[in-house]
Order: C-alpha cells, then structure tokens, then sequence
C-alpha cells in the first residue's frame, strides 16, 4: 500500500528526472530513487540518450545496498534491448524488494511488460503514484507514443490587445528582456523550433537556445547538472523554397526545409550548406502539416516549439495541431492597425472558436506570461502542472 512517505521519495525521483529535460531526446526523462530502511542508498538521472538508464546510474551507485530497496521510478523501466540492455534485468539481479513507478511507459516495446516481468521474478511493483506529474514531465513522449505526433507549442509575445507586430512589421521588442529570457526554457526543453518563412524573411533569426541566458531561468539549466546546452533542430516551413542561401538560420547545420516544390538546384546548394530538404506538398501546393508533424515525430521529436508568424500560427491552429499556447503580454496597447495573433479567417458562430483552458499565469518582469492548452472536446480537460 502507498503511503504519504512514499510521495516523498517519488517527488525526489521526479526532481531527478528533470535534470534531462533538454538532454534525453529522443528519450523519455526519467529518475529513479533506491530507499533501504528510510533511508536514500542510490540515485540516477537519464543523462543522454545512448548513455544509461536512470536505474543503472542508481544500482550503480547503491552497490550492495540495493539488495532489499525499493525503487522509484518515473516511468516503467524497460524490458527491451535497445541502446543499452532492459533496465528491468538489472533490477532483478540486484535483488529489490519492490519497485514503484509513477507511471506505465506509452512506448509498445514496453506498455506493461516491464511490470509484468518484474512481478514475475517475484518483486512486489505498484504503478501510477504522481502519474499526472510524471506524464507532465514527458508529455512529449507520451504523445508521440500514442499519437504519433510531437507535443506542439505555439510562442507568441503580443500586446494586451492582442497585436504581435506593428503595420508595418515592425515587433522588436513587444516584450521585454526577462520575458526574452524565458523563451530560452522552451526553446532549451524542444527538439525542434518550427518556423515559417515569412519570419525568416522578416527577422532573419537564428533560432538558437542561447546558454548564457539559459542558465538564468532556474535550477533545471543549471549546466553543472545538464552538461552542454543541446542546440534544438530548427524546422523551416517554406513553400515555395525562398530561403536565402545567407540566412541566419542556416549557420551550423542542423536545419530541416519542409516544402511543396521540386528545386533540384536550390535542394542542393542547401544541402551543401547542412540543410536537409523535404517534399511534401498538400492538396493547395502548400507543406502538409500534418505529415511534417509525423514526419518530425518519426525521427524522434517529443516537443516542437512553435516561432512564427499570424501565417503559420492561423494554420496550424485551424488544423487542430496546436497543443499548447506560450503567450507573453505586453502591458501596451498597439491598435486594430498592428498585426495579429493567428489568421483563422472569419467566424460566424461562437461556437466555431477556440477553446483553451489556464494552466499556468505569472509575471514575467513587467510582462504576464500565460499557458494555456488547447481544449479539443468536453472530455479533454487536463491537470494543472507546475512551470518554472
């Protein structure tokens, strides 16, 4: 039976789990705690994906003293021969007693047979304790398991009346240092930025987690804890293929072009430059975007950070891929002339709108940043989780 002291060391588990927020992709982040009479005898943290388990880090270094523990666990340990062997086995052979885990791995190599396998050798093993809290960790994850798709986030920084850029496309800066500042969480927790051309062509950005801001937005980038900043892939949406070849974007590689055009030549003077191109056109001779989620999700990305435009955030919102709003506003005013946040053409009914549910305001400096998740039926309601 759980008990309120085994809150206690899950808690701590899930704190160490969250030291690979930005390090695991395309890995889930897991921790795991070994507590022998009340007492903490081993502990670890998935660092990076190809590198050990979270389990093995704490056998390790537990020795002997794992013999008899109790394990707590993020998520179900695998049983499964991947990069590294099934964490599972080595439960087992180090003799604990009972394993808890906060919650079952999505991931159909595992989905139970983890637990199965543990029961199995005798080792008593209780699920779902903080499983809001470990699916919030991962959630990511869990939705590429089960969706096939990446969790997508849109950032939009906008004034109190909901303006993104001036007439004349000027937006630098609607919001201030500290929320600029913040942005870098997101970007430091994605595995990819997605933008569109338009910004590109706009701003010119980089798209780049910067790590001297990053360690600023709290414990988690501590980079004594996380090692070296990983740099998100930065996904473009372009059409037509009008990139410059002198963009921003494109220094140091890492790049990906989604488009709906065949360029032999403009494809290969990118991918001199590191860029990889990738065709997949709709119905209108636009990107599919649907298919470039998957096809993101397919190569292993958990968290897509949306940067863009009214453009791209209209799109993607009236194609219900949008999971999350990341909104930094402005106490200012810029008028009905200024720009807006997302393009969803006219709606007749109230009905029609979209409907978003609080997770999380604050202020962030003089700016209030607000989470709010997209609601896509009655029954789709979610928890409040905690932001940093």
């Amino acid at each position: 039976m759980l008990s309120a002291q085994d809150d206690l060391w899950m808690a701590g588990a899930l704190h160490l789990a969250e030291r690979g927020l930005q390090t695991t992709s395309p890995n889930p982040r897991v921790g795991c705690l070994l507590v022998r009479n009340n007492k903490i005898v081993g502990e670890g943290w998935h660092q990076y994906a190809g590198q050990a388990h979270a389990e093995i880090y704490a056998l390790r270094s537990a020795g002997e003293a794992a013999h008899g523990a109790t394990a707590y666990i993020t998520l179900e340990p695998c049983s499964h021969q991947g990069s590294t062997p099934p964490c599972v086995d080595a439960l087992i052979t180090a003799n604990v007693a009972r394993v808890v885990a906060a919650a079952q791995d999505p991931n159909p190599r595992v989905a139970g047979k983890g637990i199965q396998r543990l029961r199995t050798a005798g080792i008593e093993v209780e699920c779902g304790l903080m499983e809001v809290a470990a699916r919030e960790l991962n959630i990511g994850f869990f939705s590429r398991m089960t969706h096939g798709l990446p969790w997508l986030r849109s950032k939009i920084a906008m004034s109190l009346d909901g303006r993104t850029a001036l007439h004349n496309g000027v937006s630098q800066w609607i919001t201030g240092v500290e929320a600029r500042q913040d942005v870098q969480y997101w970007r430091g927790r994605s595995c990819a930025i997605l933008t569109g051309i338009d910004t590109i062509l706009a701003d010119n950005p980089r798209l780049t987690v910067r790590e001297p801001q990053l360690t600023k937005c709290g414990p988690t980038f501590d980079t004594q804890k996380t090692g070296v900043v990983r740099q998100p892939l930065r996904v473009i949406l372009d059409s037509q293929l009008k990139l410059p070849l002198t963009a921003n974007i494109l220094r140091n590689g890492n790049v990906v072009i989604y488009t709906a055009v065949q360029d032999t030549v403009k494809t290969e003077a990118l991918k001199k430059l590191g860029a990889r191109v990738i065709i997949l056109p709709d119905a209108a001779g636009q990107v599919d975007l649907t298919k470039m989620l998957r096809s993101l999700a397919d190569i292993g990305c958990n968290e897509v950070l949306t940067e863009a435009g009214s453009t791209l955030n209209g799109a993607l919102l009236r194609a219900g891929l949008v999971n999350e709003l990341i909104l930094y506003v402005s106490p200012q005013l810029l008028g009905d002339l200024a720009r807006g946040v997302a393009k969803l053409g006219e709606l007749i009914m109230l009905s029609q709108n979209i409907k978003l549910q609080w997770q999380d305001v604050r202020n962030i400096g003089a700016d209030l940043r607000i989470v709010a998740r997209v609601v896509r039926s009655q029954e789709d309601g979610y928890l409040r989780p905690t932001y940093p």
